[in-house]
């Protein structure tokens, strides 16, 4: 039973170092704004994703989709 155990908690851990090696993200992140250009609504979190986008190190590329409820 203790055998069984302690295998089953070094293949566990063995399995979670391999994921701390990988660097997150590695694709540039994609933000969708529902609202157009321009707009308060807009503008502000373009300034959020920026100060992201230098903490992570990774760009964060902003998309507007006007449509359904908001505006276009």
């Amino acid at each position: 039973m203790r055998r069984g155990l302690a295998f089953g908690l070094m293949v566990v851990l063995a399995a979670g170092g391999s994921a701390l090696g990988q660097s997150y993200p590695t694709k540039p992140i994609r933000a969708i704004i529902p609202f157009g250009a321009g707009s308060a609504t807009d503008v502000i979190p373009r300034i959020v994703f920026d100060e992201l986008s230098a903490r992570l190190g990774q760009p964060v590329i902003v998309e507007n989709r006007g449509g359904a409820g908001g505006t276009s």
